[in-house]
């Protein structure tokens, strides 16, 4: 008997808020597990910028380096 299986992917909402997210500073001189945190939000180089979903997981991240990252909410229409 063959199992039918049901993919459950997360929608994205029409109204759900976006954060774009700009390294303001340099990384020269902060820690290793910093520099881990600005890799893992897409950061690289000095003022570049992504946009991330408004979420927990991503604020925890700013709430850790909010020294070297500018963060303004974007509402997606």
């Amino acid at each position: 008997m063959a199992v039918k299986k049901e993919t459950t992917e997360p929608k994205a909402r029409k109204d759900e808020k976006q954060l774009q997210i700009r390294l303001k500073r340099s990384l020269i001189g902060y820690s290793r597990k910093q520099r881990a945190v600005v890799k893992g939000l897409g950061l690289g180089k000095v003022d570049s910028k992504v946009i991330r979903q408004d979420c927990p997981e991503i604020w925890g991240m700013i709430r850790k380096v909010p020294h070297l990252v500018d963060v303004e909410e974007l509402n997606k229409k």
